[in-house]
């Protein structure tokens, strides 16, 4: 694959690094600054996703369960009906119920309440679960802290020998909320290789060196389109978005990206201190995606 005409256009942009896998094989890569892990923010939520996905087939967490049972302790005094019919699944697709965003990146630090569920659980549900698109890290925090509390350890621990092993991630950094739990919606540190292996594992349907690791069922759900979102027309998956081309992507803050294309058969990743990202996937799309 030919990949001046990417690195020109996308030069400006501080990315830091492409790859591009097609059929097994790597067609092309190139880096603009040394190889490190660095933070994926968001892109931790697919992350996530997957240890939900290893959770669901355990036995350990179900999708229909109801908050108010998979969080008695840390409920409210008054619940409202709204968070009485909210569901694990509803942690997974942005559409929780609640107004806004919280537990932010920039929000974080500010918390005088360390008990971080508590304090999300107390955030007002004022919509019917399911009912709107609202960008928010309590539902995907809560998603990892569920997984945390039923397999009795932190995320990294209880993916480190589904997963990181398997792909050959060394046991890796990710931050954690004020009482040590892993921080489910951001704050995981890879390499580019590694995330993009991360994008090769679920372009083979949860298999690796042969091995079906994690459902192909959950992949395909967790990868389709769940509910609409307020951004464009491809809609959110379990904490993956839709994207063009029956593309979807795991998709961090400053364009942290890994893109499977299904279709194609084929995966690119990048990482990027990107602040125009838009920028960025459009590059994606018009330089290398029609050498695919």
């Amino acid at each position: 694959m030919e990949l001046k005409g990417f690195i020109e256009r996308t030069a400006p942009l501080r990315i830091l690094g492409v790859k591009i896998t097609q059929d097994g094989s790597l067609t092309a890569e190139h880096f603009w600054d040394e190889e490190c892990r660095r933070n994926l923010y968001s892109a931790s939520k697919s992350v996530t996703s997957c240890a939900v996905g290893f959770a669901v087939q355990e036995g350990l967490v179900a999708l229909d369960e109801k908050l108010v049972d998979a969080f008695a302790e840390d409920l409210p005094e008054q619940v409202s009906p709204q968070l009485e019919h909210a569901v694990v699944r509803d942690l997974l697709t942005m559409c929780l119920g609640q107004e806004s965003g919280s537990l932010m990146g920039a929000q974080r630090p500010l918390y005088q309440e360390d008990d971080w569920a508590k304090l999300a659980l107390a955030i007002p549900f004022v919509y019917e679960p399911g009912e709107r698109f609202v960008y928010n890290n309590v539902g995907p925090y809560l998603a990892g802290l569920l997984v945390q509390r039923r397999a009795g350890c932190d995320l990294v621990s209880y993916l480190t020998p589904r997963l990181f092993r398997k792909l050959g991630i060394k046991r890796p950094t990710w931050e954690s909320d004020p009482l040590g739990n892993t921080f489910g919606a951001g704050g995981l540190f890879l390499t580019l290789s590694e995330l993009h292996r991360f994008g090769k594992f679920y372009l083979q349907m949860g298999k690796w060196a042969g091995q079906q690791l994690l459902s192909e069922q959950w992949v395909l759900e967790s990868t389709s389109k769940q509910v609409e979102n307020n951004r464009d027309e491809f809609g959110y998956g379990y904490l993956f978005w839709g994207g063009p081309h029956g593309s979807f992507r795991a998709d961090g803050k400053y364009s942290q990206l890994s893109v499977i294309l299904r279709e194609k058969n084929a995966v690119i990743s990048v990482v990027a201190e990107c602040r125009r990202g838009k920028e960025l996937q459009q590059a994606i799309w018009e330089e290398l995606y029609p050498q695919l």
